[in-house]
């Protein structure tokens, strides 16, 4: 009985770290270029092409930006991606079921929504490159 509640607070601290390693800090990512030459119309459509082209759903749209979410299993994240004529923005908005929570005026989410918008930054970015050069 004694051996068993040695374990039990040996082990307690490593699972907790564990489950913390599943978040990670949450910073909107850097914003992406509009090289020169590049229409706000074909930014628009690149950006809907990102989204859509990694599931996201495009929930509403305005002259201020594209609101999106992505519902994969039973996590949801929604973001607002803005523009301006020489950058766009990736926004964290809110999620459901990604470990969100602000420590110390830190903000943290479930690593996974990190890697979510690295790859639409990186689609966008590619996208936005490819028009660029007129192809």
């Amino acid at each position: 009985m004694i051996l068993r509640r040695v374990w039990m607070f040996a082990l307690l601290p490593t699972l907790l770290l564990l489950m913390g390693a599943r978040q990670a800090p949450l910073t909107d990512p850097d914003p992406v270029a509009v090289p020169p030459g590049v229409s706000a119309e074909v930014v628009q459509r690149e950006i809907k092409r990102a989204l859509l082209g990694r599931n996201w759903t495009i929930t509403g749209e305005s002259a201020e930006g594209i609101d999106a979410t992505l519902n994969l299993r039973d996590h949801v994240a929604r973001i607002r991606v803005t523009r301006d004529g020489e950058r766009v923005r990736f926004v964290y908005v809110s999620s459901e079921n990604l470990k969100f929570e602000e420590k110390k005026g830190q903000r943290y989410i479930h690593k996974n929504y990190l890697s979510w918008i690295n790859n639409l930054v990186t689609d966008l970015s590619r996208g936005l490159q490819l028009e660029s050069m007129g192809q």
